[in-house]
Parts: C-alpha cells; sequence; structure tokens
C-alpha cells in the first residue's frame, strides 16, 4: 500500500468515524470467509457495514481524540462494525457474538471521542433502535387523538342503535 492509498483509507475511515453514530471494535481472529460474508449481510439489511481495518491507519484516522483507551482497542486482527443507527450494529454484532465463538467483542467508539468497554456495547445493543423510537413516539402522539375520535362517536353510535331498537320493536 504506498502513500496515497493509505492517505485515502484514513480520510475514508475519518468519514466512517464522523457519520457513524457508533462504531464496534472487535476481534475476528479464526473466522472463515463465509462467516464473515454472513455477518456482512445480516448488518447489510439495516444498512451497516463490516470492515477489517489496519490499525495503525485508524490511529491516525482518529488523531488522538479518544486517547489511550481507544488506542488500546486498535489491536492485533481488528474489524469494525457501523452504522447510521448507533443501536443497530451493536445489536447485530452482539448477536453474532453469541452464535459464533471467534468474533470477539473490544469495545466501541461512541460518537468520535466516547471509548466503550464490551459491557456498555452490549448495553448499548439492548436499547431499541432508532426506527423503534419513532415508532413509539408516533404511537403516543396518535393514542390521544384516536380516544378523542372514539369518545366523540360513541353517543352517534349509541343513538343509533336506540333508533334502530325503536324501528325493529315497531315492526315486530
Amino acid at each position: 500500500m504506498d502513500r496515497a492509498q493509505k492517505q485515502e483509507s484514513i480520510e475514508a475511515l475519518k468519514s466512517v468515524f464522523a457519520g457513524a453514530g457508533a462504531v464496534v471494535v472487535t476481534h475476528y481472529s479464526g473466522m472463515t470467509v463465509a462467516e464473515m460474508t454472513e455477518l456482512r449481510a445480516r448488518l447489510r439489511k439495516e444498512e451497516g457495514t463490516f470492515q477489517v481495518v489496519k490499525n495503525t491507519l485508524v490511529q491516525k484516522a482518529l488523531g488522538g481524540s479518544i486517547g489511550e483507551a481507544g488506542d488500546a482497542l486498535f489491536t492485533g486482527p481488528v474489524a469494525i462494525a457501523f452504522g447510521k443507527d448507533p443501536v443497530s450494529a451493536a445489536k447485530i454484532v452482539t448477536q453474532y457474538a453469541k452464535e459464533n465463538d471467534k468474533l470477539k467483542l473490544v469495545g466501541g467508539i461512541l460518537g468520535q471521542t466516547t471509548v466503550l468497554d464490551e459491557a456498555a456495547v452490549r448495553a448499548l445493543a439492548t436499547l431499541p433502535s432508532l426506527d423503534q423510537i419513532r415508532g413509539k413516539l408516533i404511537g403516543l402522539i396518535q393514542a390521544p387523538a384516536t380516544k378523542i375520535a372514539g369518545v366523540l362517536q360513541a353517543p352517534a353510535g349509541q343513538l343509533a342503535r336506540v333508533f334502530n331498537a325503536y324501528a325493529t320493536k315497531d315492526a315486530a
């Protein structure tokens, strides 16, 4: 890899760290190509990515913004998982790590400055995704309107049932 390619990789990693809600750092030692492809496919469904990275390039891309604790994440065979939603990548990688012992969670980076340990990444994975939160919020907003519409329609429905009862009583 020549100097220009390294600079391109560093710029690409900078954009990854700037655009991702959270980056999950893993060790992938011993994983087969098929296993990595399966993990990539799961992440792709949630608009995420799993990428093997070179530690020195990541450290240059971060430029020391995460300190020694963050630099300690990037030792050994490292791959990162990231996506637009901070929770989705953590959730998928955590689930896959339970199924496959070869994938080890090391930690993560939230934003560009907060370093997460393995326990924090697992806690992040238990949170609802951004789409789930949006759905709950819309449901909460719509619930009062639905209840008001039901209350307003109830008297009219009761009147209709009373008129129908009188009509059937007279017909009988």
